[in-house]
């Protein structure tokens, strides 16, 4: 956002899909974490290390990375802040969260993101839930948002086009999809899926970039 870089949830180095990262090439100010799992925090020290960004998630992660030498910034469900690169607020998520090694690891949940320039929600990894339809009460208007769509541990493709109607945003950016077996998609299928709601599905390849006017 401008030129401050933030990062969500970092899987790198384990992950078959993203071989081709070097992690070491990877800029950040930010790294942003929705909840404890493996999965979503696993490069987050080396990340922290490389560029000494600062974590913001819930109390208990941040916590966690303090005693780690890693300095952030904790919130709890429907708390919001300000920083450089305008207001975050974090919403409810319906998952779980448990670190790598066993800590707990607080309630899991989502972020939304504003400032003058662009607006967007990253749901993190979430069932459908109605606490999606309180965004667009509390929140401004969306130019994005991103949602997962692999079923199994998250909602799957129908259950995301029914949360693209409560947070009242038709222009979202998958994720959560594809990493694993039990979270596979056909790509074309879900695309598709959203177009004859009136929807845009963003399905980005590993390392494409995309902006919006």
């Amino acid at each position: 956002m401008g030129n401050i870089n933030l990062i969500v949830d970092p899987f790198v180095s384990p992950n078959p899909l993203a071989e081709k990262i070097d992690l070491s090439s990877i800029k950040a100010d930010y790294i942003l974490i929705t909840h404890g799992h493996q999965d979503h925090v696993y490069d987050v020290e080396q990340i922290a290390q490389n560029t000494k960004a600062k974590i913001i998630s819930n109390y208990e992660i941040v916590e966690y990375f303090k005693a780690k030498g890693i300095e952030g910034y904790g919130l709890n469900l429907g708390g919001k802040r300000t920083f450089d690169f305008g207001h975050l607020k974090y919403v409810n998520a319906i998952h779980s969260s448990v670190l790598p090694d066993g800590t707990y690891g607080g309630n899991p949940g989502g972020f939304v993101i504003w400032n003058d320039d662009i607006k967007f929600y990253i749901a993190g990894d979430t069932a459908l839930t109605l606490d999606m339809q309180l965004i667009p009460m509390t929140c401004p208007a969306l130019d994005f948002a991103i949602l997962p769509i692999g079923d199994n541990f998250t909602m799957g493709v129908a259950d995301a086009i029914v949360a693209s109607d409560f947070i009242q945003c038709d222009r979202i950016i998958a994720a959560h999809y594809n990493t694993f077996p039990d979270i596979s998609i056909d790509e074309k299928q879900a695309k598709e899926s959203f177009k004859r709601e009136d929807k845009q599905l963003v399905i980005m390849g590993i390392g494409e970039s995309l902006s919006f006017e």
